[in-house]
């Protein structure tokens, strides 16, 4: 499951730029996922460098979940900003929420379904 928690993060943040980009009507060519993407992809690239550093493995675990999610919108942020595109509340706010459901969403149901095995 460990080497699996990456692959789950990042597909989670190429499913909120599909979602966001077809939300608002945009097209959903690859290119336009990708462009969206990248910072926030970045962003959770750095959150499990943090983990790795910090020794805070496995991934799965809910507090690598914040770490990785609040790392992924904040440094996505960051560089969306220094890139020259939008950093509304709102839009701070879905990336929040949505990346925040999903990464710690995803964590807990793989607790469950390991203490159902247990």
């Amino acid at each position: 499951m460990l080497a699996l928690a990456p692959l789950l993060d990042l597909l989670v943040v190429l499913v909120f730029a599909a979602v966001g980009r077809r939300n608002h009507g945009e097209a959903d060519a690859l290119t336009g996922i990708v462009t969206t993407a990248w910072p926030f992809v970045v962003g959770a690239i750095v959150g499990w460098i943090v983990l790795v550093v910090m020794k805070r493995l496995p991934g799965r675990s809910l507090t690598s979940g914040v770490i990785v999610w609040l790392t992924t919108v904040f440094v996505g942020m960051i560089l969306r900003q220094v890139s020259g595109h939008g950093t509304a509340v709102a839009f701070v706010i879905v990336a929040l929420a949505f990346n925040g459901a999903c990464m710690l969403g995803w964590r807990l149901v793989a607790r469950g379904l390991e203490r159902r095995r247990a």
